[in-house]
């Protein structure tokens, strides 16, 4: 008898077999509260066993980014000449910069500008204005940011309609959309995934890096979830470490916009980067 239910349960008791057995399957009754860092995608921890980012594969996904209000030419020269020493995907800079960093850097490392920013509360001529300026200096890639008021309000023609016309005046160069996730809903960055994609724009984008809060594994895994390949995601902002670079590409993310990826990676980082 003893070792026929040893047998079935392991112990001598058919209802711990049950469970046994249940466990096994991949059941857990207790629903605990997941935290953004233990998020996991279907597949995710085998990528990562797989394969290991070398530090130049995480660096050619990286927009080196310097958006601060004080910034000078010497701050936007150093990290031209970072991108160039380090092969990123572009430097992401202030409008005001574009013209000489696009003169500085001679087609060696794309040049990415903001439009809109931080807010994205100017209106669209505004914003279609500042953006063929932008191309008229050399920029490649455009990170706008969305009209966060109008889409509260439920106005997401006028959102779409907005991207669109950004994309008009782009043509074929790089339009990234800032939806700030910080300040959305759920329902509401879904909804965002639609009109992104609906408005033909290149990538969707977490965040400014200048509101309360900047990208989550849980954003991302959201906006892979939704997009399907219809267009690339960007995480931006509250980049603190290698492991969290790996994590964001791991979970679909194309790009990664921080001012703090080189210093990371030689141990320079103080934490209060972009």
């Amino acid at each position: 008898m003893l070792s026929s239910a040893k047998g079935r349960g392991g112990c001598g008791c058919p209802a711990f077999g049950f469970l046994a057995r249940r466990r096994e399957n991949g059941y857990n009754k207790e629903k605990r509260p997941v935290r953004a860092e233990q998020i996991d995608t279907d597949g995710l921890r085998a990528r990562e066993k797989r394969s290991c980012m070398t530090k130049q594969e995480i660096l050619a996904k990286v927009d080196h980014t310097l958006l601060k209000a004080d910034a000078g030419w010497e701050d936007i020269r150093r990290i031209c000449d970072e991108a160039l020493e380090n092969s990123t995907a572009s430097i992401c800079i202030n409008p005001c910069w574009v013209e000489r960093a696009v003169e500085y850097l001679g087609g060696r490392v794309p040049v990415c500008t903001v439009i809109g920013f931080p807010l994205g509360a100017t209106t669209t001529a505004a914003k279609v204005a500042e953006a063929k300026q932008a191309l008229a200096e050399g920029c490649e890639e455009f990170d706008m940011v969305i009209n966060i008021g109008r889409l509260k309000m439920g106005d997401t023609d006028y959102v779409r309609d907005e991207i669109r016309a950004l994309k008009q005046a782009v043509g074929n160069k790089v339009l990234k959309v800032i939806i700030e996730t910080c300040l959305l809903t759920d329902a509401e960055k879904e909804t965002m995934c639609g009109v992104v994609c609906e408005a033909g724009a290149d990538f969707i984008k977490t965040s400014t890096g200048f509101s309360t809060g900047g990208a989550t594994f849980d954003d991302i895994a959201l906006f892979a979830r939704c997009v399907k390949g219809r267009c690339r995601i960007k995480a931006a902002g509250g980049i603190r470490s290698v492991a969290d670079m790996e994590r964001f590409i791991a979970l679909g993310a194309d790009r990664l916009g921080t001012s703090s990826a080189i210093k990371i990676f030689n141990n320079e980082a103080s934490g209060t980067e972009y």
